[in-house]
């Protein structure tokens, strides 16, 4: 099993370099070798659509890798100038962000500053560097999850990118959130207030309520998932809130059955929007258990 002290270049039964991965990722994300080679090899590509952002003004480096990501049903947006890409980074979400850091002016701070974003902090990132001046050591430093050397074949790109796949599947689960209206109790200290949902996720819920929440609160909230007969009662904090009754609710110390129920049902919602997600996301987890 990979472990923390894993740093050096993954290579396959015929010598091939496949890249680098960072060693805090594989950790975080245990992998048996077999099992890992068996997810490389996996040629057949799910009906679903993750998003990317590349950037690189290198017409060869573009050449190889958005064909690669397309055939993977992962949407390529271009950028070819880093303060572009740092402030599309800021307004938009991505589920993989690839920055060619040694042949691009900037690349390197694009990187550095990827995981202070709030909508890009946990995105797959992968570092391509040209041997000459970032070490592979500095990129994972610098928050990479994978690393590759120029000159990139199509065979290494396709590798490394199925290598991440089902972690792009597990992010984008982590923060799916469904449009969702239904009745919500909250139970405050010396109250209970009835408001209604606007949208769901496994880790929060959006409310909309007739007077406003006092931020940092931690009321229960009561309700039943539509299309079950599940009772959730769930601690909460208060994340934001607004004068107009708006609140966003990030849920605490969660039972583990209603954890269970709760990505179940999520699961089903997010296999009609990306069909084939549910496979990869079951497949994602038997992977970490491993």
């Amino acid at each position: 099993m990979y472990s923390a002290e894993f740093s050096s270049a993954i290579q396959f039964e015929s010598g091939e370099n496949l890249g680098h991965v960072s060693p805090q990722f594989m950790s975080a994300r245990p992998i048996t070798f077999v099992t890992f080679v068996l997810l490389l090899r996996t040629h057949r590509i799910v009906c679903m659509t993750l998003d990317s952002l590349l950037l690189s003004q290198d017409p060869e480096l573009v050449r190889v890798i958005r064909p690669t990501l397309e055939k993977l049903a992962i949407d390529v947006e271009i950028c070819h100038e880093a303060r572009a890409a740092a402030d599309i980074l800021i307004s938009e979400k991505f589920d993989a962000v690839i920055v060619d850091c040694d042949d691009l002016t900037g690349g390197l701070g694009v990187l550095q500053g990827l995981r202070s974003t709030p909508s890009n902090k946990n995105s797959v990132t992968f570092a391509i560097l040209n041997g000459k001046r970032t070490t592979t050591q500095e990129a994972f430093g610098m928050g990479a999850n994978f690393v590759l050397q120029k000159p990139i074949s199509a065979l290494n790109a396709s590798r490394c990118f199925h290598a991440a796949l089902n972690f792009m599947v597990k992010e984008r689960r982590r923060y799916f959130r469904h449009p969702l209206k239904m009745p919500i109790r909250i139970l405050m200290a010396d109250k209970v207030v009835k408001a209604t949902s606007t949208n769901i996720s496994e880790s929060g819920i959006a409310l909309m309520l007739r007077e406003a929440l006092p931020k940092g609160a931690n009321p229960r909230l009561q309700f039943v998932l539509p299309q079950t007969i599940f009772n959730l009662d769930l601690e909460a904090e208060v994340v934001w809130a607004d004068v107009k009754g708006r609140a966003g609710l990030r849920f605490q110390n969660v039972p583990e059955d209603c954890q269970q129920e709760l990505e179940r049902w999520l699961d089903e919602r997010i296999e009609k929007e990306m069909p084939g997600a549910k496979e990869r996301i079951t497949a994602a987890d038997t992977d970490l258990l491993q």
